[in-house]
């Protein structure tokens, strides 16, 4: 299909918005796969769709605050005070530069440090988690999505986002060792699901990166689609430079460049992950 009848389908199309809220680990221990890009990239894709979106960005580096235009400085609250200090979440949530309906809870350096704080602190690995749905509750009108992004490890912050999570989004790069440590990535989700939170389910992989000219990715490719056939998306990611550049202009590539082939794909990669609701949710 061209992108003009893809774009005009897109155009055209209205988006199943979820009965409840959906909330979504992205996550890969792998680092430069597209995890914060991707975050970013479908959530102002759902947002422009008719959602409204949370992220909650999990990472010291704050890439996905920076990306979304929110202020992550030192001296601002964040995540960090909610997991370490008992903050409720409503004070630190921030409005996104990049679409009405997106807001942000950003992340700090002080994070990076949380990880030791968390150590000592009770029912450590649920604090994200107790935060979000008392957040969640007291809302006239909930988030139809929240995205969470993690830090390239498995800490106590990602094991933070996996309890708070219901589904777990990988993005997987269309390169060598791109199925490199991903058992082990699975091993943990099953983990988390059996001991913390047993409503946690791989529900969605995404190909990222993809470069049609070499036969490397094709590989790849189909190797994560017969291995996960109902998870992995119909959408594939292209390496694009454009999708490289906007969060330097604190944007996403939707805002930065609408009519690019990166924003194409994430919007209808958005539109897809809308369209196939949750795992085990009745279909309208």
């Amino acid at each position: 299909m061209n992108e003009t009848r893809r774009r005009i389908a897109l155009e055209e199309a209205v988006l199943p918005l979820p009965q409840t809220t959906r909330v979504l680990t992205i996550s890969n221990q792998k680092g430069g796969v597209g995890k914060t890009t991707t975050t970013v990239n479908l959530a102002a894709a759902l947002a422009r769709a008719g959602a409204r979106v949370l992220v909650i960005d999990m990472d010291p580096q704050g890439n996905a605050s920076t990306a979304l235009g929110v202020d992550h400085r030192s001296e601002q609250q964040s995540v960090y005070e909610v997991l370490v200090q008992d903050l409720p979440l409503g004070p630190v949530i921030r409005p996104s530069a990049e679409h009405e309906r997106l807001d942000c809870v950003p992340a700090t350096i002080h994070l990076a440090g949380a990880e030791i704080e968390l150590v000592s602190l009770v029912a450590r690995e649920q604090r994200l988690r107790r935060a979000l749905d008392t957040h969640l509750g007291q809302m006239v009108e909930p988030y139809h999505y929240v995205f969470i992004d993690c830090p390239p490890s498995l800490g106590l912050l990602t094991i933070n986002a996996f309890v708070a999570a219901r589904e777990v989004l990988i993005p997987i790069q269309c390169e060598y060792y791109a199925l490199e440590g991903l058992s082990q990535l699975l091993s943990n989700i099953e983990l988390i699901e059996k001991h913390l939170n047993p409503s946690l389910q791989l529900s969605t992989i995404l190909l990222t990166m993809y470069d049609s000219r070499t036969n490397l990715a094709q590989q790849v490719a189909q190797e994560v689609r017969e291995h996960f056939p109902a998870q992995t998306l119909g959408t594939i990611i292209p390496r694009s430079v454009r999708v490289s550049e906007a969060p330097s202009y604190g944007q996403s590539v939707i805002s930065y460049d609408y009519g690019s082939s990166g924003s194409l794909s994430y919007r209808e990669a958005a539109a897809e992950i809308a369209r196939r609701g949750a795992p085990g949710e009745e279909k309208k």
